[in-house]
């Protein structure tokens, strides 16, 4: 993290601030109480229907929330008798997922009166204590979630209740989605703000009465999702993530606009056709996503579930430019490349300093990855995340290539921002005999007079990884005999790695007796620790190759990733939502 160092980014920075503050500003007056007296605000006399939820349940964490035990982002809270919604929340993360309602999933899936109970009690205990006002569960984000999550449920909420919870019920559903229709334009960029919009759209066809608001709020979901959803595919964060949650939602609205007999409009159809295809793009070899910008545990039963609506099974491209990555296949090998700038900083908030690293798998094995991102949301984890340091590229001076706000009073109005990062990255892309070459160049070192340049290839029969990381002068040449740099390679916490041949090389064992080397001619080839921040079970120690070096004794590594033995021929064919190698590939 670093502090502003120019006028032009406080400026930039002022502006920001500025935009900020008028937004929430006007999203504090349309969610005050003058919002009950706005016309139109008659309550829906009944919900026509609920959207479907297409995340996994699990009925047993039901009885956890019943004994008053919840657990989000890592935290787990015994509320003690208690409301959940009265005690001090151990992260803003931990809250978001309380206020967002999407553990009322679990509830239903439980298919107890018990359940029911519970969870028709947690939502009057809701409107109680903060349904009017409160400083995360009114925020844009999660309010849009609530409201999914809420017609989603419905059935679980509303069967054989009484009226006056219906009603209840129906009027804060009401007052919500009247919140996120007058504050859309000022909902923060980027998913919170489509969110909001597949939230209102998915609200406008379910309740009775709210048909004169149907047209509009799908000609907002149809603008944003243009302009969110790349040509390629990929979302405008450049989070591999995000094009799983917007289906995730998405898919459920485009499916009840149909049941009323309303054909969904030709912009939601041609997204979900951009983005079925980027879910193969960055699959790995084991399932799991690559992790990129913001990317954490992949949900498997996620996946499966969104690709079993995946109609044309189309091929995933090889250039996805205007995301800014790479995907390199060759039989069972796969290579996926980070060549994309820093986001706009309205959007960068989860945004890594990771421009050319990249994620390697051999059939189903994973070895080499990103650090990827915590799922216990805590603060010291995300920076450390984010860092140049915990991606498999290089870094120079021990510094990242993006620099991040830091330091009040920008930090804490706008996030952990990208300030500066890469802005040029220029990308070449060649296919012949010898196989996949892929060349880029990023001038996130600008400021400290070098350009990092990789180049990789990945031979047509997939046993070798070839690479050369270099660093070009820009301007002033640096002339400090303390400038280094360091080429990392993160390695999967499933394999086993060993330094050989004196510790010129590094022997890289899978678990299915594959076997890797890896080389780099006339370096010192060292193994340090490391750590795999994505595992679906919390964080695991693993290790990383490292290469040190002083750019005065030379300005470039060359290295490479060798097959030296292969696992056994045999098919292994996994569970729904991993699928064949062939598949996956």
């Amino acid at each position: 993290m670093m502090a502003l160092e120019s006028m032009s980014d406080q400026a930039r920075m002022w502006r920001l601030v500025a935009s900020h503050g008028w937004c929430a500003f006007l999203r504090w007056v349309h969610g005050g109480p003058a919002s009950a007296l706005a016309p139109f605000n008659a309550v829906p006399t009944r919900l026509l229907i609920a959207p479907q939820d297409l995340h996994t349940a699990d009925p047993t964490i039901a009885v956890d929330i019943y004994a008053g035990r919840f657990v989000f982002s890592g935290h787990f809270v015994e509320v003690g008798g208690q409301s959940p919604f009265e005690i001090t929340p151990p992260s803003p993360d931990w809250a978001r997922a309380l206020h967002g309602f999407g553990w009322l999933c679990h509830l239903r899936a439980a298919e107890t009166a018990m359940a029911r109970s519970n969870a028709r009690a947690l939502i009057d205990e809701w409107i109680r204590l903060v349904g009017r006002r409160h400083p995360i569960a009114w925020e844009s984000g999660v309010v849009a979630r609530r409201v999914l999550s809420w017609l989603s449920q419905s059935p679980l909420l509303l069967e054989n209740c009484d009226r006056d919870f219906y009603r209840r019920f129906l009027k804060s559903l009401a007052r919500q989605v009247r919140y996120l229709r007058k504050t859309v334009n000022e909902t923060p960029d980027g998913m919170p703000r489509l969110l909001a919009t597949m939230a209102v759209a998915a609200a406008s066809i379910s309740m009775s009465g709210q048909g004169r608001f149907a047209r509009h709020s799908l000609k907002k979901l149809d603008h944003e999702l243009t302009r969110q959803i790349l040509p390629d595919g990929g979302h405008i964060s450049r989070n591999p993530g995000a094009v799983l949650e917007v289906l995730a939602d998405l898919l459920p609205v485009r499916q009840t606009f149909t049941s009323q007999g309303l054909p969904p409009s030709q912009a939601m159809m041609d997204a979900v056709d951009r983005m079925m295809p980027m879910i193969r793009f960055f699959r790995m070899g084991g399932g799991s996503f690559a992790h990129f910008n913001g990317m954490g545990a992949t949900s498997g039963d996620l996946v499966a579930t969104v690709l079993a609506y995946d109609d044309a099974r189309g091929t995933p491209p090889s250039d996805a430019a205007h995301s800014g990555y790479q995907r390199l296949v060759a039989e069972d090998t796969l290579v996926v490349m980070d060549t994309g700038h820093s986001p706009p900083p309205s959007l960068s908030q989860s945004a890594h300093a990771g421009c050319l690293s990249l994620e390697m798998s051999s059939g189903r094995n994973l070895l080499v990855v990103n650090c990827g991102v915590s799922g216990k949301g805590h603060e010291t984890w995300r920076r450390v995340a984010r860092s140049t340091a915990a991606h498999s590229t290089l870094e120079f001076n021990s510094t990242s290539s993006c620099r991040f706000l830091a330091g009040d009073p920008f930090a804490h109005w706008l996030g952990p921002l990208i300030v500066s990062g890469p802005t040029v990255v220029p990308v070449m892309r060649e296919e012949d005999d010898g196989g996949i070459h892929i060349n880029a160049s990023h001038n996130g070192y600008a400021a400290q007079h070098v350009r990092h340049e990789r180049g990789i290839r990945l031979s047509r029969d997939g046993s070798v990884l070839e690479g050369r990381d270099k660093l070009e002068p820009v301007g002033t040449p640096p002339a400090s005999d303390q400038d280094r740099y360091v080429v990392r390679f993160h390695l999967h916490p499933a394999v086993k790695a060993s330094l050989v041949r004196g510790g010129g090389a590094v022997l890289v064992m899978c678990a299915d007796g594959e076997a890797w080397e890896f080389t780099a001619p006339d370096c010192q080839v060292s193994l340090e620790e490391s750590i795999y921040l994505s595992d679906v079970h919390g964080h695991r120690h693993t290790e990383q190759i490292v290469i040190h070096e002083r750019l005065r004794h030379r300005a470039d590594v060359t290295w490479a990733f060798r097959r030296t033995a292969t696992a056994k021929p045999q098919r292994r064919r996994g569970s729904e939502g991993e699928g064949d190698v062939e598949t996956l590939l």
